[in-house]
């Protein structure tokens, strides 16, 4: 029986030690520092779970086995032991402490955003990702590329369906190897969560609110993840995608992006001064409208009332053209209708809003062309009317004339700006909150409030009540462990930056009384 026992205890172990470790259902180990911790953490606790179960249920099984009364076993008669009641509140205390040490040390890390090489925002919406690199001119949404007919089993051949079945994306999202990538985590409408098992990110995209992640691969791939939070009909439909490249490649695929950016802009461009026929409009609608509404409104535009309305006789396809052109391009608030201003072109809204205009048994005959929604969009400013020519030489001319100004006070400012001269507090307040709402509101908010993590309040924090040479260096020189705070020491002047570094250390209640010069300022730069 003995012998019987210690074989059940060393198969135990065996489980525990290996054969768990390269079971399917375990956690993985990933391919980060941070996912191996991750997993070198689960298996502690797993190991110390699995000891504790050996030994109680050891402990009991063999008190059962040969202290049962048909072996003629005596119950013991004591009541309490003080030395036992310790050691049995001791014990789990130690255990406890020992997983808690390097959990902690883990989080922690996990929790550490700081010296990111590429910092890229992440938007959630129903249902897709859209991605936008902080350092680059580059944004674009990430949609699941599996046909619709495929996964609602409309296909008659399902060996079609491949290994990477509802996993796969139009778009990857591309990051470089063995850099430090700073995820800002947010989203348009319900909650959703952005998901990467083999990085050990899993982190909620909450509207109104940005949460942050990074990684860090050492290894080029391609890794997968998936929405993890229940965020509507279609959630199992959101998958994410990433594409670790080598440092060069992703330097190539940066250069590839600006390039298709640049022949994207052309091609809209083009667009304004070409007309589709009827049945263009309607092929290249039909497409669009199934790739991009269909999941809402439904293939036959019945929709799924009330949440998604049907479009088949409905006021907005037989109604107002340009309304029906507006809600499609900037969304309807309040309600499941997003704005595709940003993820379709001209041409592309065009043909869907044609479509479902004259498809279902609509057929009000419009033939909406990429001139027209230019037109009602004002090119997606708002301004109504306006070409994308015109508002391309309006901002030419204003970038011209901006720059005009700024080497015009430069070139004042920089002979003349008087550093030894000393300004009021009044004085200072004033042109410091002028400075304050024209270069800094954008981020920190008029009231000083900011948008925690990414642009944390002014409030009461730390800098603005800490040292005030700390407080002067980083609006001179932006933030090393922030990317998103930015250098002002080419935007403003030594004076404006006095004024505003003593506005944000005397408002909103922060009153340190602190009087900052433009000396002082002269005397940070030049350290």
């Amino acid at each position: 029986m003995k012998r019987r026992n210690l074989s059940w205890l060393t198969l135990g172990v065996f489980l525990s030690s290996s054969a768990w470790a390269d079971m399917q259902l375990n956690l993985t180990k990933g391919v980060t520092e941070i996912s191996r911790e991750v997993y070198d953490l689960h298996m502690l606790v797993m190991y110390i779970c699995t000891v504790i179960g050996i030994v109680v249920f050891g402990a009991m099984f063999w008190s059962m086995v040969f202290h049962r009364k048909s072996k003629g076993a005596k119950p013991a008669t004591f009541h309490e032991s003080t030395k036992v009641e310790i050691l049995w509140t001791a014990i789990p205390i130690v255990i406890l402490i020992a997983m808690a040490i390097p959990a902690t040390k883990t989080l922690i890390e996990m929790e550490n955003n700081d010296n990111s090489d590429v910092t890229i925002q992440i938007t959630a919406s129903q249902w897709k990702w859209h991605y936008k690199y902080f350092d680059q001119d580059i944004e674009f949404y990430s949609v699941l590329s599996t046909p619709r007919e495929q996964y609602e089993n409309q296909l008659n051949d399902s060996s079609e369906k491949g290994e990477n079945y509802l996993l796969e994306v139009d778009r990857h999202l591309v990051i470089p190897a063995n850099k430090k990538v700073r995820f800002l985590i947010t989203s348009d409408d319900v909650i959703h969560a952005w998901w990467v098992p083999a990085f050990a990110v899993k982190q909620d995209a909450n509207p109104g609110f940005i949460n942050e992640a990074w990684t860090k691969v050492d290894k080029p791939g391609i890794y997968r993840g998936q929405c993890a939070e229940l965020c509507g009909k279609d959630h199992g439909f959101m998958p994410v995608v990433v594409e670790v490249k080598s440092e060069e490649d992703y330097a190539k695929w940066i250069d590839e992006q600006n390039a298709l950016n640049a022949q994207a802009a052309e091609a809209e461009k083009a667009s304004l001064n070409a007309s589709m026929s009827m049945d263009e409009l309607m092929t290249l609608g039909e497409t669009t409208y199934v790739a991009y509404c269909a999941a809402c409104h439904q293939v036959s535009g019945l929709g799924l009332p009330p949440a998604f309305p049907a479009l088949k006789g409905s006021p907005v396809a037989m109604g107002d053209v340009n309304e029906h052109i507006s809600i499609v391009f900037n969304g309807k608030a309040g309600t499941g209708m997003q704005g595709y201003g940003k993820q379709l072109s001209l041409k592309q809204i065009a043909a869907v809003v044609t479509y479902e205009r004259n498809a279902w048994g609509n057929s009000t005959g419009d033939m909406v062309q990429a001139s027209d929604v230019n037109a009602s969009t004002g090119g997606g400013n708002g301004d109504t009317g306006t070409s994308i020519e015109s508002e391309v030489e309006a901002v030419a001319d204003k970038v011209e004339q901006k720059t005009a100004e700024i080497v015009a006070v430069v070139e004042e400012s920089a002979p003349t700006e008087d550093l030894t001269k000393e300004y009021s507090k009044d004085e200072l307040m004033e042109m410091g909150e002028k400075v304050y709402l024209a270069s800094c509101s954008a981020c920190h908010q008029p009231t000083g409030a900011g948008l925690p993590p990414a642009f944390p309040s002014l409030k009461g924090s730390p800098i603005v009540m800490g040292d005030v040479t700390a407080h002067i260096d980083m609006v001179l020189n932006g933030s090393a462990k922030n990317p998103a705070m930015a250098s002002f020491s080419g935007q403003l002047t030594k004076t404006q930056i006095a004024a505003v570094v003593t506005y944000e250390r005397n408002a909103w209640g922060n009153n340190t009384g602190d009087v900052v010069q433009p000396a002082a300022v002269d005397a940070v730069s030049a350290k």
